[in-house]
């Protein structure tokens, strides 16, 4: 992905980003070092695209962290990467919150561990004042347990009376999300130069533009995010109407 002139730009930069951190596992495996030190290094990578996506003016940045079918890996790996999580959040917190970031987490909590609850309604009420960006971490997400979460929430309210099933649209569906605060991401990038979405934000990615990058994510820095960023630029997004 090259960089383009101001001329070729068509598209505003997105308000919205989303990634799926991809190739831990590979990058460290290449090295001929195990997994662990992989992930160790893909923490590097999320302060430093936080820093940028700062940096370049982005309001909101979306990470997969872990997803609802990460619970299947070893239980050692596992294991490490909640241990990961622990660190994260103990020593990134109070710098972040310097940084004015909001942070938010979205995923099935009910899954982690007591002590990284309890870490994350911290971060969460600590920085729920900041508005220079949202970081949005999914952990324990998976996007399909999300939407019938939502169509379960809304059929308890039909049931009790509170909700018209006529009434419901794209919107109020949309309020029943985890992400009912969160303005659906304009770009999502894929590192490791897998080509799925691996059920994540399905719903919130109906119309967003997609970016794979072969680029592993310990090595994912801020000139690749520009990259990603000048090809969103030069796309144009129609919703289904002539450009």
């Amino acid at each position: 992905m090259d960089a383009v002139s101001p001329l070729a730009i068509v598209q505003a930069p997105p308000r919205h980003i989303a990634i799926i951190m991809d190739g831990n596992g590979r990058w460290a495996k290449a090295r001929g070092l195990p997994r662990t030190v992989g992930h160790r290094h893909g923490v590097d990578a999320v302060r430093r695209t936080v820093k940028a996506a700062v940096a370049n003016g982005i309001r909101y940045l979306t990470l997969y962290g872990f997803s609802s079918e990460n619970w299947n890996r070893p239980p050692a790996e596992v294991r490490e990467l909640m241990e990961l999580l622990r660190h994260y959040l103990r020593s990134e917190i109070a710098e972040l919150h310097e940084q004015g970031v909001r942070l938010r987490f979205i995923g099935d909590r009910s899954r982690l561990p007591a002590d990284i609850i309890a870490q994350i309604d911290h971060a969460e009420r600590h920085t729920a004042g900041n508005n220079v960006i949202t970081l949005v971490i999914a952990l324990s997400y998976g996007s399909r347990d999300e939407i019938l979460g939502a169509a379960r929430r809304m059929a308890t309210r039909i049931a009790r009376g509170d909700l018209d099933p006529d009434a419901i649209g794209q919107e109020e569906f949309s309020r029943h999300l985890l992400t009912s605060d969160i303005p659906d991401p304009d770009l999502v990038i894929r590192t490791s130069g897998e080509q799925r979405l691996s059920n994540f934000l399905l719903w919130q990615s109906a119309y967003a533009e997609l970016v794979f990058t072969k680029c592993l994510w310990p090595d994912f820095d801020a000139d690749t995010l520009q990259d990603a960023v000048s090809e969103y630029c030069q796309r144009e997004r129609r919703y289904g109407a002539v450009g």
